[in-house]
């Protein structure tokens, strides 16, 4: 497994502490060490400081009472930060292979459904990010899924991401998960002969659902090769991937979405329309993957 750790983000709201279990399962799940961050905020016009001892730490402290009763739990530490949370806990990505946070912390505004923190997070850091909402949201629309553990990953055919195909698959496979695949494609299609004109598409629907799974299936082979053992049952229909996404994040333990990779015209780091509303309103855990890096 990965030496570097999985890292989990607290403040002391019920939030951070069920993203606590949740990185604390995962870590174990990795034969990996946990590491336990608080950044404590300081004032706008002060200076961020190095990291600072984790002792006298009332956040910390909650922390390690909750987790010393654990008798599985992987080797753990314990570390304070002084700064702005929205800017050093994307910072922390370059020393783990994870990081994990609630979908909400102390501050900010209650209405909202998912903090800054997280959205920084998710958008900035290195490594992989994994959200965890509140427990109860409900979510709408329907796709097929039998009971048991699942992974839910979104599968974007005209420009696939192997990072995140990788990432979910090996996910699966730590859980003893199906891995369901959700490849989704506009319809109908819409062509405009004049302003005002529509003229319907001449491409049978039945075609063009046939190629996105061909095209599915011929992406998803050497993760398949790679784990044999991980069943993977693609999903493909028309609409609104972000709608089919989080309809089916209902009762999985996991939904992976890919973050969009960095252009020439737009250098910023993006999330992209899709991965911003499955955060938002997905009813499981969210992890949101770096793109791979392109090839040289």
């Amino acid at each position: 497994m990965d030496a570097l750790p999985v890292i989990a983000a607290v403040d002391g709201s019920d939030d951070s502490l069920r993203a606590l279990d949740w990185a604390l399962d995962t870590a174990r799940r990795r034969g990996a060490s946990l590491r336990v961050v608080h950044v404590r905020q300081y004032a706008a016009w002060a200076r961020a400081d190095v990291p600072v001892a984790a002792a006298d730490d009332p956040v910390l402290d909650q922390v390690r009472t909750r987790l010393e009763a654990r008798p599985d739990r992987p080797g753990t530490e314990y570390v304070a930060l002084d700064g702005a949370s929205a800017a050093l806990l994307p910072e922390l990505g370059a020393t783990a292979q994870l990081l994990v946070l609630g979908s909400r912390g102390r501050g900010g505004f209650a209405s909202l459904l998912l903090g800054s923190n997280g959205m920084a997070a998710a958008r900035d850091a290195e490594c992989p990010v994994v959200v965890v909402p509140r427990p109860g949201r409900e979510v709408h629309g329907e796709t097929y899924a039998p009971p048991g553990p699942r992974v839910v990953v979104g599968l974007k055919v005209d420009s696939p991401d192997e990072a995140t195909l990788a990432f979910a698959f090996t996910e699966a496979a730590l859980r003893g998960a199906r891995l369901q695949v959700v490849a989704a494609y506009t319809w109908p299609v819409q062509t405009w002969a004049a302003p005002g004109d529509f003229v319907p598409p001449v491409i049978d629907q039945d075609a063009v659902e046939r190629e996105t799974r061909t095209l599915a299936e011929g992406f998803l082979a050497p993760h398949r090769a790679r784990h044999p053992g991980v069943r993977t049952e693609p999903y493909v229909a028309p609409g609104d991937a972000a709608g089919h996404l989080v309809a089916a994040s209902k009762d999985a333990d996991l939904v992976v979405v890919g973050r969009h990779r960095r252009r020439l015209l737009a250098p910023a780091r993006l999330l992209g329309s899709v991965t911003h509303a499955v955060l938002l309103h997905a009813a499981a855990p969210v992890a949101v993957v770096p793109p791979a890096p392109p090839q040289e």
